[in-house]
């Protein structure tokens, strides 16, 4: 294949496997866990038949960025991407694992998606529509599509082991967690919304909204899983935007919107994309990763 094109849909590592996701492999590695982002790409809680090429070297390169630069308004269970500081398990696989795996902190997750919104987009728009509420928030009348919310909200779901998340109430999130920890993430949460939003709009992006998770490590609530990247956020070109419509993205929007506009009805069987989809989708993570670390991503 040609750089850029390399593909995996799945890991088969002699290590023990402690969960296969929609996207990450995740491993046991003596008291860490080794997680490889594959290329699969998720919409609508379903992964696709179909990868994106050296998806999940962008993803990881995205996050570590995060990591590093959130890490003084936040802890992440993140170690290091470097294969050389993995272990011996790890580097006899340095040729799959190589700009795709993260050794990161075993925490035990919360069972919660921290979702936060800064613009009324997706689901939340068409829920404002019909109440006027995007979950618990009441939101002034009058907004319009993919409006910038007058202060982002915390729009928090489960974490569905299988079939989709769904949007649950902060006072069922209280219930879960109790009200001290439920207060804790969704202050970090909405922190970590605002320092990262203001950093990718300097460099072109509006971040509409984002997906983070929290794990407890000893007594620690730290930041897991990914963050801000094109797969669990909605990036929008500055440039482009305009409010009253759906917007130019840089992110997986625009699979969302393929697999709509050709009648899929977000049940198995999922469809195929197209190359011209595939390539495109390459391009828009791409952008992203530039954009967002200034930096050119080599694949």
């Amino acid at each position: 294949m040609k750089p850029g094109y390399d593909v995996l849909l799945e890991t088969h590592l002699p290590i023990p496997l402690l969960k296969r996701g929609k996207v990450r492999d995740i491993y046991a590695l003596d008291n860490n866990l080794l997680i490889v982002a594959t290329d699969r790409i998720s919409v609508f809680d379903v992964v696709l038949p179909t990868a994106i090429p050296n998806k999940g070297k962008i993803l990881t390169a995205l996050s570590e960025f995060w990591f590093k630069k959130l890490e003084p308004l936040a802890p992440s269970h993140f170690i290091t991407t470097d294969i050389k500081e993995m272990g011996k398990e790890a580097q006899a696989f340095a040729d799959i694992l190589q700009g795709r795996s993260m050794l990161v902190k075993k925490a035990d997750p919360l069972p919660v998606e921290c979702v936060v919104r800064g613009y009324l987009a997706g689901s939340a728009w068409k829920e404002y529509e019909s109440t006027g509420r995007c979950q618990d928030v009441k939101l002034p009348p009058g907004l319009n599509q993919s409006e910038r919310l007058p202060e982002p909200i915390f729009t928090p779901a489960t974490k569905a082991t299988s079939g989709h998340d769904e949007n649950i109430p902060i006072t069922k999130v209280q219930e879960m967690l109790g009200e001290e920890v439920t207060k804790e993430i969704k202050g970090k949460s909405i922190t970590l919304f605002r320092e990262a939003s203001t950093h990718a709009q300097e460099r072109g992006i509006i971040i509409a909204d984002a997906k983070l998770e929290w794990g407890r490590f000893g007594n620690e609530l730290i930041l897991i899983d990914e963050a801000f990247t094109p797969d669990s956020s909605r990036f929008w070109p500055l440039e482009d935007y305009t409010p009253g419509r759906s917007q130019v993205s840089f992110d997986k929007q625009y699979v969302r919107d393929f697999v709509e506009q050709i009648g899929w009805d977000k049940a198995l069987p999922a469809p195929f994309l197209p190359k011209e989809i595939v390539h495109r989708t390459l391009e828009k993570y791409l952008e992203a990763y530039r954009r967002i670390t200034g930096r050119e991503l080599s694949l």
